[in-house]
């Protein structure tokens, strides 16, 4: 038993614990807390449902924060028991504990750094994803879908929830393109390194020759914009058409003719909702994903414009794939940014991509 090697990665991670709590202001996040209470207990608090809501919300999230850091301390106060147990009785059981908690010590605290870290405007914003198939018909079409099965069992697997808002229907199978909101505290910060392209190669299941096709689909993602961010879309700019919806769409798609398309004419974007049976909730929705196109495209002009500036010259066409998973002649899915591969595509196919997310935001967090 190594007793030296677990004593000394508990000292590092005692270490990155100390920092987290002052990163993260712990004891302000507790103040915050019971200020917030505080005020749940005033008169009419309940009356205005606006408020009441926002102040919740902040709560929900504030002790989210404060839980998480705690059960890290837990942990680590656990690792140490039984490390001494360990040593003071020679105990393998007790010493294969600290190990495992050292183990889960040392995933979590990373997992939390970066969450600290993730500091830009719409990091804990819930994120909208859209997800369009490539040339190719039903091979790429059937691509996209499982993406989204891909995100789907993430997002569960996160404890997040998920609510679609576009959903069309593949001819024969998968999907023309899917939209989703993806709904939990830093969602977009997660998210928002798996735009790009993706790229499957695989026997095809639709050639009766069974041949190997390369596939490609293209993944967006974007913050979700509250009501209290102003992105000036003027009314005469926007039009908008009702239309029925159409596809086989099951639980997706209601056949009313609710759906609505709206075009931002300015920049030719176009975004479409059809998944509610209310035409004035699609158009809500519509106009939530109009608000993160527009504030992507502005951002994205913005760093074009300071890239212009320094000289610099970036690739992004459709065949610069991000991520590769490749199903045959072996198994591998492998990230072009961060050279991050693991063998096991079925994992990542069951929601298993923590890792890829995890190398991207450390590689690109300043």
């Amino acid at each position: 038993m190594d007793f030296d090697s677990i004593r000394l990665n508990l000292e590092n991670i005692k270490d990155k614990i100390d920092t987290l709590k002052n990163a993260i202001k712990i004891a302000q996040k507790k103040d915050r807390v019971k200020a917030l209470e505080e005020q749940t207990l005033q008169a009419g608090f309940w009356e205005d449902n606006e408020n009441s809501s926002k102040v919740l919300t902040e709560m929900k999230n504030l002790k989210s924060e404060i839980s998480k850091f705690e059960n890290i301390e837990e942990k680590y106060n656990d690792a140490l028991t039984f490390l001494e147990l360990a040593m003071e009785e020679n105990d393998n059981e007790s010493f294969k504990e600290a190990k495992n908690l050292c183990n889960y010590l040392v995933n979590a605290t990373e997992k939390l750094e970066i969450t600290t870290l993730l500091s830009d405007e719409y990091d804990k914003n819930n994120a909208i994803i859209t997800i369009h198939p490539g040339a190719g018909g039903t091979e790429s079409q059937d691509w996209a879908l499982m993406l989204y099965r891909m995100y789907s069992r993430w997002t569960t697997r996160m404890a997040f929830d998920i609510e679609v808002l576009d959903y069309q229907d593949g001819e024969e199978a998968g999907v023309k393109s899917v939209s989703f909101l993806v709904k939990g505290e830093f969602a977009y910060g997660y998210l928002k390194g798996e735009s790009g392209v993706h790229r499957l190669v695989r026997i095809s299941p639709f050639d009766a020759n069974s041949r190997r096709h390369t596939s490609f689909a293209a993944v967006e993602v974007m913050p979700e914009i509250s009501d209290e961010i102003t992105i000036d879309i003027k009314p005469e700019d926007i039009e908008m058409d009702v239309y029925r919806a159409s596809g086989a769409g099951g639980q997706h798609v209601n056949k009313t003719s609710s759906a609505v398309r709206l075009r931002h004419i300015p920049t030719g974007i176009v975004v479409t909702c059809q998944t509610e049976r209310s035409q004035m909730q699609n158009r809500e929705n519509a106009m939530k994903m109009l608000k993160a196109k527009i504030y992507k495209l502005e951002k994205e002009n913005h760093e074009q414009m300071i890239s212009d500036i320094k000289g610099e010259v970036s690739d992004n066409a459709w065949g610069s794939q991000i991520r590769s998973y490749v199903f045959c002649p072996y198994t591998l899915v492998k990230d072009h940014r961060t050279n991050y591969e693991t063998g096991n595509v079925q994992a990542v196919m069951d929601g298993e991509i923590d890792e890829f997310i995890y190398e991207y935001l450390k590689q690109n967090i300043k």
